[in-house]
């Protein structure tokens, strides 16, 4: 009892949501978690899961919210360590493989998520990277890199670069954290695709 006196306020709903992660990173599919399995990695009794979520599609929602601050400190990483335009490709997607990386468990759970059979935690992760592609967008009007495209058009680039990243993500989860040797060909792979979206954005004429 004075243990759970000892309990911070958010604690059990932390220790669930990590749970959760933690099965996914030893390959399971968050879609065929049970609520009780869940308990049972975080050490809390079945019925304290009820104080916190009303079932595993609200879990899977928290963890999408928790997931969008990983991508937000993501962006703010390339932002700060990215300044000059044509550094903006390279280095962008050394710091996505960076944090896809030390963050490997939350980014399964976002590719799980994008093909599960949960349409909420689907339509959840689809929201962020729609967010993500409109940042996009507008750090390529700050930079006046695409000032030629319409908004329409910026708009199907970079959610061409946000799907791009997304597959390649993939790939990047499909080899071994140590085997450093693959990591790096899809890093120059990315890199390459994002390159050669560029160079047809660059050309590309915007009807009207």
């Amino acid at each position: 009892m004075a243990e759970k006196q000892r309990r911070k306020p958010g604690e059990t709903r932390e220790k669930l949501m990590s749970a959760a992660l933690t099965l996914v990173g030893k390959g399971r599919h968050f879609t065929s978690l049970g609520i009780r399995e869940v308990t049972r990695q975080a050490g809390v009794v079945p019925t304290s899961f009820y104080r916190h979520f009303r079932n595993m599609d609200d879990l899977g929602l928290q963890l999408v919210d928790e997931l969008g601050l990983v991508l937000r400190r993501m962006m703010r990483e390339a932002r700060a360590n990215v300044s000059q335009a044509d550094k903006l490709i390279e280095e962008s997607v050394a710091i996505f493989i960076s944090h896809a990386q030390a963050n490997r468990s939350f980014f399964l759970f976002m590719a799980q998520g994008l093909a599960g059979e949960s349409r909420a935690v689907q339509e959840g992760i689809r929201s962020e990277m729609r967010f993500f592609a409109s940042e996009l967008a507008n750090d390529l009007r700050r930079l006046r890199l695409v000032d030629h495209l319409t908004d329409q058009d910026l708009d199907m680039t970079c959610d061409l670069v946000v799907r791009s990243v997304a597959f390649s993500l993939t790939d990047l989860l499909g080899v071994s954290a140590d085997d450093d040797y693959q990591i790096e060909q899809i890093r120059k792979r990315t890199t390459r695709f994002l390159q050669l979206i560029f160079v047809g954005a660059a050309h590309w004429q915007s009807a009207g």
